[in-house]
């Protein structure tokens, strides 16, 4: 027997990212995240391997990596306005660092475990959202590896998946245009 839920269906088709300069404090607390992060944790794994997991970045460690992400891309060749970008990029309340860790499989192949770490990400985007937040999933300079693996703790073999950034809802944003659903689906 069919059973449909039409609360979740209207979140789905009413959801929408809050851009990390639309969020305010106080983000949630540590035991609020844990359940976000519970949550996020019910995707799809095949073989229960968990290849992903979190770093959480609070307040105080976003303040001290803002100036060394700053610099970081000016020493890259960044011009002034990618560097101040950057600096920004540590504004938000909290940011949940989703990393891929993939798990050596016989079975399960590795774009497939990255996939998964790819659903923890929306999965918690939107379970930040019901749970009355603003969230949006970003990566830019800090999830990239020399910088992730100097200042997040990542392994050789790790990536981030996503910067989740979570806080207080600001204003609504407007929704965006969304894709010709249609114009990219065959039925065979």
């Amino acid at each position: 027997m069919q059973q449909i839920d039409p609360q979740t269906l209207s979140f789905l088709r009413n959801r929408r990212s809050h851009p990390p300069k639309l969020l305010s404090g106080p983000p949630p607390s540590r035991e609020v995240l844990m359940d976000l992060l519970v949550l996020a944790a019910r995707v799809p794994d095949h073989g229960k391997l968990e290849p992903w997991r979190f770093v959480v970045l609070e307040r105080a460690t976003l303040d001290r990596l803002a100036p060394v992400l700053a610099d970081h891309v000016a020493a890259a060749g960044g011009d002034a306005a990618a560097v101040e970008k950057a600096r920004s990029a540590f504004a938000s309340p909290v940011i949940v660092a989703v990393v891929s860790s993939p798990v050596d499989s016989p079975k399960v192949p590795e774009w497939e475990q990255v996939l998964s770490a790819g659903a923890v990400c929306l999965e918690l985007v939107n379970a930040a959202l019901a749970a009355g937040f603003g969230a949006a999933w970003l990566t830019g300079p800090a999830a990239q590896p020399e910088f992730a693996r100097a200042h997040l703790g990542l392994g050789p073999q790790e990536r981030i998946a996503g910067l989740i950034h979570i806080g207080q809802r600001g204003a609504t944003p407007p929704d965006r245009p969304r894709p010709d659903v249609a114009a990219h689906t065959v039925f065979l």
